[in-house]
C-alpha cells in the first residue's frame, strides 16, 4: 500500500453507504448485516459502555442479546469520515443520547480486505456528561 490520498470522494461515499448501512441495521437489529460490517477474528475490537467486545465471536453474542430499536441516538451532532487511499477510513459520529443530557462518541476503523471488502476492525463507543469541549 503506497496511495494514502486522503477523502477521495467515491471512496468516501462508499464508507459512507456502508455506515447508513450499520446505523439502520442496529435499529432493525438486523444481526446479518451487523455481523457482516465487522472483520470476523479475533483480533477485531468493540469496546462499549457496558462490553468489552475481543473478538468477532464476543461481539456476535452481544448483538444477539441486544434489544431491536432506536438505541441511544437522538440526534447526529457531527459524522466525520476519513479514507486514506482505497483500503483505510476511519467514521467518528457525536450524538445526542436518547433522553439524557450526554453527548455520544462512536469511531470505527475500516479496513478493505482483498477477499472480503470493507470490514469494521476496531469499534468504540463511549458517553459524557460534559460539553465537550470543540
Amino acid at each position: 500500500m503506497t496511495d494514502l490520498t486522503p477523502n477521495i470522494p467515491e471512496v468516501v461515499a462508499e464508507v459512507r453507504e456502508l455506515f447508513e448501512r450499520y446505523e439502520q441495521a442496529l435499529i432493525d437489529k438486523n444481526v446479518e448485516v451487523l455481523d457482516a460490517t465487522f472483520w470476523n477474528s479475533p483480533h477485531t475490537i468493540r469496546l462499549a459502555n457496558h462490553e468489552h467486545g475481543y473478538g468477532f465471536d464476543r461481539i456476535h453474542a452481544f448483538r444477539v442479546a441486544r434489544p431491536p430499536g432506536a438505541g441511544t441516538k437522538e440526534k447526529r451532532l457531527r459524522l466525520d469520515i476519513v479514507t486514506l487511499g482505497r483500503d483505510i477510513a476511519t467514521v467518528s459520529l457525536v450524538y445526542k443520547v436518547r433522553g439524557r443530557e450526554m453527548t455520544g462518541r462512536q469511531t470505527q476503523t475500516w479496513v478493505r480486505f482483498p477477499d472480503v471488502g470493507w470490514k469494521v476492525v476496531h469499534a468504540h463507543v463511549s458517553m459524557i456528561a460534559e460539553e465537550p469541549i470543540h
